[in-house]
């Protein structure tokens, strides 16, 4: 019997929903990354193509890594390829889980149908940011965990974690 994942985006974004900035994270928070790696680790990650080709040592281990790229034609060492987010997630039907990790374009097909969002919310604007999450309906989203707000030592970034769950 198959079933379909619940299908969770993980994304930090400023105060001003920015995302990304020339194709790189906007703050690199040890925190951050850890909680990212925690969460997905085991689990099928879903990503665009301009999001695999950002990652420094390409496929991310321990993970099913899996691009959607228009470009049928597209090879991506380590990852299975899909035209479509919705071939992409069908491709997960037998995980408990997987999870949208970006970019832009991805996160803005996936928010639609998404069950939960894990937020990193940082405290500020990033300068030059060119990436942008979707505005989010409130009444669509209940927020079920929320950190308390933590300093990064090295940056002085401001942020906290929030768990985000669709309520219709």
């Amino acid at each position: 019997m198959t079933s379909n994942p619940s299908i969770n985006i993980i994304v930090a974004v400023a105060s001003d929903l920015a995302i990304g900035r020339a194709g790189d994270l906007l703050f690199h928070i040890s925190a951050d990354l850890r909680r990212f790696k925690e969460l997905t680790m085991g689990h099928p990650i879903i990503m665009g193509r301009k999001t695999f080709e950002s990652l420094p040592k390409g496929a991310l281990p321990g993970r099913r890594n899996i691009v959607v790229s228009r470009n049928p034609g597209f090879r991506a060492p380590g990852a299975e390829v899909f035209t479509t987010l919705d071939n992409a997630i069908a491709a997960c039907r037998n995980a408990e889980k997987a999870f949208i990790i970006g970019g832009a374009q991805i996160y803005s097909q996936a928010v639609a149908t998404a069950d939960r969002l894990l937020l990193t919310r940082f405290d500020r604007t990033a300068a030059g940011a060119d990436c942008f999450f979707p505005a989010i309906s409130p009444d669509s989203w209940l927020t079920v965990d929320r950190s308390d707000w933590m300093t990064d030592e090295k940056s002085g970034v401001r942020y906290r974690f929030e768990t985000l769950e669709r309520t219709k």
